[in-house]
């Protein structure tokens, strides 16, 4: 028995829009296609899509007509956008694109003005404000530690918070702590380097020094955080992948009263030493999304290669690197 093919077309009213959702070459469309399965003609402002899969054709027609909305609406609809789309409406049939795109844009301070440039971004923010711990798991460039910085300024600002704290752990790799020269704020200093880039990216220097100098704002190694309650606090917990399971737990429990929690890493990037007979070190972060899955008020959002924003090179090292593990683990 064969399933039976079901088309569909939707016509829209402005060619040069059309032509914009579209793609060069039809480019958007070959990527929708792909991902899915359905197969889609044009024909000038008409598109034609069909599958013998409803619930596919259902959610490639929801896509397309949203996405149609963005334009129509001024917001600009890029490539990378478009997979992160579909894996979001095949989850949840739902979700207004529209009104993601309108609730998330927002200004940090009067030096930068910082907005989410992927879908997946703007996802990413929402969770943000709505939910009170955020797990970002995904490769480096996808902005999860610098919208995670972003909005705790923005919610310091607004008083919603009354201080940030940053935080990553102090993982040795390749040098010893005890050899490098200086104290122990020195020595932990380029760990932390990051977190400190981020801020005097956003606010002028002085007035992050003073925020530095008062305690507003606090940067400091993981081991710090533990026998404390941090209350009225915006928490970002950088390089997560380098936790232990024990140091996942520490950190996790000392959330407080009116505080936020965010925890960013990736799993491809874990430097803890192997333990035992193990053939991958234990990491805090991988526990965790096994641990604390399906728990009200806490999501993780998960990045790929296609949501990195840095130079397009990132995004073509990081599949690289996906694909050459990807071999290795075959061999296996």
């Amino acid at each position: 028995m064969t399933n039976t093919s079901v088309t569909k077309t939707l016509d829209f009213d402005d060619i040069q829009l059309a032509n914009e959702l579209f793609g060069p070459q039809n480019k958007n469309l070959a990527v929708i296609a792909k991902e899915s399965g359905v197969e889609l003609d044009t024909k000038g402002t008409a598109l034609h899509a069909t599958s013998p899969d409803p619930d596919s054709l259902q959610t490639v027609l929801n896509l397309i007509t949203q996405l149609y909305g963005l334009l129509k609406a001024g917001n600009p609809v890029y490539t990378k956008d478009i997979v992160y789309a579909y894996g979001m409406l095949q989850r949840e049939p739902s979700i207004n694109l529209q009104k993601l795109f309108k609730d998330s844009v927002f200004v940090v301070s009067p030096k930068k003005t910082i907005a989410p440039k992927t879908l997946s971004q703007r996802d990413y923010v929402s969770a943000l404000r709505d939910n009170e711990m955020v797990f970002a798991v995904g490769p480096a460039g996808t902005g999860k530690t610098y919208l995670a910085v972003a909005m705790a300024l923005s919610m310091l600002l607004t008083k919603k918070v009354q201080k940030i704290i940053l935080t990553r752990p102090a993982v040795e790799a390749g040098e010893k702590l005890g050899f490098l020269p200086g104290d122990l704020v020195e020595k932990v200093d380029p760990y932390l380097r990051p977190l400190y880039d981020a801020l005097h990216d956003m606010l002028d220097s002085e007035k992050v020094n003073h925020m530095l100098e008062t305690g507003i704002i606090e940067v400091a190694p993981l081991a710090f955080m533990r026998g404390r309650t941090l209350n009225n606090a915006f928490v970002i917990l950088d390089e997560a992948q380098n936790t232990t399971p024990e140091q996942m737990k520490m950190f996790l429990t000392r959330m407080g009263y009116g505080s936020r929690m965010v925890v960013t890493g990736d799993v491809t990037q874990i430097d803890l030493p192997v333990c035992g007979q193990a053939r991958a070190p234990r990491s805090g972060l991988i526990e965790a999304q096994r641990v604390l899955t399906n728990i009200n008020g806490i999501r993780f959002l998960h990045f790929h290669e296609n949501d990195v924003v840095r130079h397009p090179l990132v995004a073509k090292v990081v599949h690289a690197y996906e694909r050459y593990t990807a071999e290795l683990t075959n061999k296996d």
